[in-house]
């Protein structure tokens, strides 16, 4: 026997536990923190730039050529693309759980690199980003200016200029997308002038392409040179412009008479915007922020706070009147969820020590448990660390649980070893722990393996679901492990030596300390003590006649099984599904459009009366608020007429009040929102974890699956977003693409094309370069490369007749308006097309209805879609994992149960006990589930976890009394007498183990503050499962064993006799 060495050497139980220790310590200064660990899959990002062209023109020549590309590529899980109308296109590729970024990133870039050739030439002069991304914003950096003299285009060239880089160099940090952009050199082409000179747009790109150069003339004098070689000096000739003069001064053409003409001449030149698409406010000042995306697999909090220490360092340097706010910044929420958790941490332990004191009634047996637990804390933290965790919320969550485990194998030594000293007085403590431990060893490993039999398959799910299971997983059977190691190293180590001998000749009860320097307290103990044991023994007697009658009446309360085990089905089936509960992190979102063809001056004025909603009648709750209107790097879908914002809300402790909390504010501005005239406008709180979607809520890919025209999938999208609008299930149902918006069909006559003498590349040029601008090069403004532009300046392409006012060159030099040669039309063309999967898709977003849960809200949604035939869903996001994790539940729940009874009847060597265990389980399932349908709570990742926790409490009382029954019915007791004592004699045991985890998980259950509703929902159900799994089962385990062994036993005399009535025949 293992403790027998450990109970002749303590000395060494004490060194084993010290190493320990100080190898959790050692982890617990090395463990990053964070709220969740990494759980959204990884992501790679492919993007591209087509000035000037259309969302159709993209997707047929940029798009669907990328897209064909992916394919081989393992770990894909599925690839979206969005197509935009203002030349740009992303298309990301979403990966497998568990598959390394880089890899992912490299296998993209390879695939895409063969399709490069194939893409139109501007679009590989402006290159394709590939980059390997998390798809949330860690927070966003905002620079604004209190002095309202700059415009937020000046600040954006300041931003994009002197802090995007130091940020995007800080360790942990991933994408860096800027509302807004840096200068440009914009060249204004004016079309009466060009036409006065016989010039066309492709000569102004073509003379600034030739003169504004970098030349490398070499040097003078360079090797090899002659042996009198006497001068060495380099050569330069040209370098790129720099300022708006030089740039007027390039010559375009020389006139007959040798007089030039010069872009100046043509054009208005400035030092403008490199684009004019954003427009961004901080607190109503002008300003711009950066969008700062974290690294796949850094630490948030630390990556936070090294981005916030470098924006200090920088800001002395600010010029005067700007000043810098963060947004969308959750690192707040992280530190305070995570110190709550720490904090329910040290409430849990202090609680478990005051019940195991109550039942205990000795500081010297109440201190062997206490020991442990530090020693299996640190040791899992240890664990860990070798495992590659971080302390988070779920790791945390997981060490709560473990509190009440850990202590339990301890307080069965303790009280054990107090049972048999009672019983022998003439034992002494190392005599009572050494035939303490012959006879519970035993039951602490099959305790151990049961509760790790049910927490271990969770570690082998894939997904984020996975990722979500394994912390519990991994804690739990660490800490189960490390807490059956100490119960029989160390526990048995320190019954021997500091428990004492009641009952000896010589033993004094009044000797302690406490009763010598304080009777009347101690008296007022002894008391106390005397009243709960008696009171205690009492019942025991009690609950010992209850047995018998119920293993008598054995059919009723079969029948109340029965019934009981139908409630837990009904009450299960009823429960509404989700993924997880939805915190308020002090941050909310609003997202804001108007119809199609609205211009950004309108967005605007929406933006300032969202602005001033929130500072006039949510002062008190706003910290922080940043808007965009135009869209920019912070995802969603970006035009003139669209728009987001983004919130930071007061400290917690300044919203104290329910109706302060960011539920409801997004309620009352979500209400307020709706008064808009001519725009849609929606609140939203961020989702539980990030980086899997932008808000929470559902997120669904209604997919063109019969390849039907645009026009039918059209009406076929307008046809759900009624429904679903109507929907009393959903609320806030909103599309993620844009409506179509009005198009200016340009119809080119190529006969008269042809008739004029004009060449197609000069039209084409002519048209794309002053409607659609053109990138031409590069410049250098203060020392910085910055791009230069070309475009037709806003007067001459502010209206259809404009098109007039622009000629192009025929082969004779002359010049034709275009009104020659093209006809003017109107159409609608979308502004953005979106593909899902290489199909046409529209995404779907939304919430649920109040008291609808986001299970029930996507079924109705898929409900709505399913009518709609030649058209299919696909979710993604959050919605994707809450599918994965609900089709999941299931087989995790068999597997557990599956291993559960091959642990067991390994173990005990019996089919037949393992089936007295599993039957008791149920019994504690009904009150986890009654419990959480109670409190209005959902079917969610953090129930599921709470069921298999409680199917292992359940399963661990059933082996405390089972273990001594068998042992009892060995000895020659009957089977029912066996089981009668066994549930008298540990009664106090299971009791007591059960209300110490019962205590150590109530500080989840009534908790409030940061991140409160995920600990109500995983304390809840584990209390509600531990209340019923104590109450029930003590009167149930008694009398399956006596139903199974009797069944077995009649079972093995019928077998017998039938064997002995053939073999009588046979002779």
């Amino acid at each position: 026997m293992i403790s027998r060495a450990f109970i002749d050497r303590p000395i060494l139980a004490w060194v084993v536990a010290i190493l320990t220790m100080l190898a959790g310590l050692g982890a617990l200064t090395a463990l990053p923190v964070e709220q969740y660990p990494d759980v959204a899959p990884p992501q790679v990002n492919i993007r591209a730039t087509y000035p000037g062209a259309s969302a159709e023109t993209i997707q047929n020549s940029v798009t669907q050529i990328i897209e064909q590309q992916l394919t081989g590529i393992e770990g894909l899980l599925f690839f979206s693309s969005t197509s935009s109308s203002r030349g740009q296109v992303t298309v990301t590729a979403v990966f497998e759980k568990g598959v390394d970024p880089d890899t992912a990133q490299v296998q993209v870039q390879n695939q895409v690199q063969q399709a490069i050739a194939r893409l139109p030439q501007q679009v590989q002069q402006q290159g394709l980003r590939v980059t390997k991304s998390n798809p949330d914003t860690l927070l966003i950096v905002g620079v604004y200016d209190e002095t309202r003299t700059r415009t937020n285009r000046d600040v954006s060239d300041w931003l994009s200029s002197n802090l995007q880089d130091r940020l995007s160099r800080v360790e942990g940090v991933g994408e860096v997308n800027v509302f807004g952009s840096p200068y440009a050199m914009r060249i204004w082409l004016q079309p009466e002038r060009l036409a006065s000179f016989g010039l066309i747009p492709s000569d102004v790109t073509a003379a600034i392409a030739s003169q504004n150069v970098e030349i490398a003339a070499g040097e003078v004098g360079a090797q090899p040179q002659p042996k009198d070689q006497m001068l060495s000096a380099s050569v330069t000739a040209q370098s790129r412009l720099e300022t708006p003069e030089q740039f007027q001064a390039i010559v375009v053409k020389t006139l007959p008479s040798g007089a030039s003409v010069t872009v100046g001449d043509v054009a208005r030149v400035e030092l403008g915007s490199e684009n004019y698409n954003a427009s961004s406010r901080i607190n109503g000042f002008p300003s711009s922020g950066m969008a700062i995306g974290l690294a796949p697999g850094a630490d948030a909090l630390t990556t936070a706070d090294l981005i916030k220490a470098e924006v200090e360092r920088a800001a002395p340097s600010f010029p005067e009147g700007l000043r810098h706010a963060y947004a969308n910044d959750s690192t707040a929420f992280i530190r305070l969820s995570i110190r709550e958790v720490v904090k329910t941490l040290i409430e849990a332990v202090v609680l478990v020590i005051l019940v195991m004191f109550l039942f205990l009634q000795s500081w010297r047996a109440t201190l062997i448990p206490t020991i442990a637990v530090p020693i299996v804390l640190l040791g899992t933290l240890a664990i860990f660390y070798v495992a590659g965790f971080s302390i988070n919320t779920l790791t945390l969550f997981g060490l709560v649980l473990a509190i009440g485990l850990l202590v339990d194998d301890a307080i069965v030594v303790v009280e054990n070893v107090e049972r048999l000293m009672e019983e022998n007085p003439e034992m002494t403590p190392r005599e009572a722990t050494i035939a303490s431990m012959e006879q519970i060893s035993v039951a602490l490993v099959a305790i151990a393996i049961v509760l790790s039999a049910v927490f271990i398959p969770m570690a082998f799910f894939g997904g984020s679901t996975g990722v979500i299971y394994r912390q519990f997983s991994i804690t739990i059977v660490s800490a189960m492990v490390l807490s059956v190691v100490v119960a029989l190293i160390l526990s048995p180590a320190l019954t021997a030596t500091l428990l004492r001998q009641r009952h000896r000749a010589d033993y004094d009860p009044n000797a302690d300390w406490m009763h010598r320097h304080m009777p009347r307290f101690a008296g007022w103990i002894d008391r106390g003590r005397d009243r709960f044991n008696r009171g205690f023994a009492s019942m025991t007697d009690r609950f010992s006649n209850a047995v018998v009658i119920v293993v008598n009446r054995k059919w009723l309360y079969l029948a109340i099984y029965a019934a009981i085990c139908a409630i837990l089905a009904i009450l299960f089936l009823r429960l509404p599904s989700s993924f997880l509960p939805v915190e308020d992190q002090g941050t909310i979102s609003v997202q804001y459009r108007l119809p199609p063809g609205a211009t950004q001056a309108r967005t605007i004025e929406v933006q300032e009366s969202i602005e001033r909603y929130f500072q006039t009648y949510e002062k008190d709750n706003l910290k922080v608020m940043f808007t965009v209107t135009g869209g920019g790097g912070g995802g969603g879908a970006t035009g003139q007429n669209t728009g987001q914002g983004f919130v930071n809300l007061a400290d917690w402790s300044k919203r104290t009040a329910p109706e302060d909390s960011a539920e409801e504010i997004v309620a009352r501005a979500s209400g307020a929102f709706r008064n808009f005239r001519d725009a849609q406008a929606f609140a939203l709180q961020p989702p539980a974890i990030r980086g899997l979607g932008q808000s929470n809520g559902f997120q669904m890919e209604f997919l063109n699956s019969s390849n039907m025209p645009r026009e039918q999938f059209l009406e076929a999208r307008e046809k759900l977003l009624a429904a679903a609008r109507n929907d009393p299930m959903l609320t806030s149902v909103r599309l993620s693409d844009l409506q179509d918006v009005p198009t200016l069909d340009v119809d080119i006559d190529n006969a008269k094309l042809a008739a004029l003498g004009l060449s197609q590349a000069d039209v084409n040029s002519t048209l794309s370069i002053a409607w659609g601008g053109r990138y031409v090069n590069d410049f250098i403004d203060r020392g910085r490369v910055k791009r230069v532009f070309v475009q037709g300046d806003a007067p001459y392409r502010s209206s259809p007749d404009d098109l007039e006012q622009w000629f192009v060159r025929t082969n004779g030099g002359e010049m034709a308006p275009f009104s020659a040669i093209a006809s003017l039309g109107w159409a609608t063309a979308p502004a953005t097309l979106s593909r899902f999967q290489g199909l046409p898709s529209f995404q779907f977003q939304g919430q649920a209805a109040e008291g609808v849960s986001s299970g029930e809200a996507m079924d109705r949604l898929a409900e709505l879609a399913a009518d709609i035939p030649g058209t299919s869903v696909a979710w993604s996001g959050l919605s994707f994992q809450e599918r994965l994790s609900a089709g999941q539940a299931p087989l995790l729940y068999g597997l557990s149960l599956l291993v559960i009874f091959l642990c067991l009847a390994a173990l005990y060597e019996s089919w037949s006990i393992p089936v007295a265990v599993l039957l008791v389980i149920p019994l504690g399932l009904v009150g986890a589930v009654f419990a959480v349908t109670l409190r209005g709570l959902e079917n969610d990742v953090y129930l599921q976890i709470g069921l298999l926790t409680t199917m292992g409490l359940a399963a661990k009382n059933a082996i405390l009394m089972i273990e001594f029954a068998e042992r009892l019915e060995k000895e020659g007791k009957r089977v029912i007498d066996a089981a009668v004592e066994a549930a008298r004699l540990r009664l106090r045991p299971i009791l007591m183990t059960s209300l110490a985890f019962a205590f150590g998980v109530l500080p989840l259950a009534l908790s409030s503050g940061a991140g409160a509703n995920s600990r109500i929902a995983i304390g809840t159900s584990v209390i509600g499962g531990m209340v019923t799994a104590t109450i029930l089962a003590i009167f149930y385990i008694p009398l399956f064993f006596v139903l199974v062994r009797r069944s077995v036993r009649d079972g093995l005399a019928k077998v017998n006799a039938r064997l002995e009535e053939r073999r009588a025949r046979r002779a």
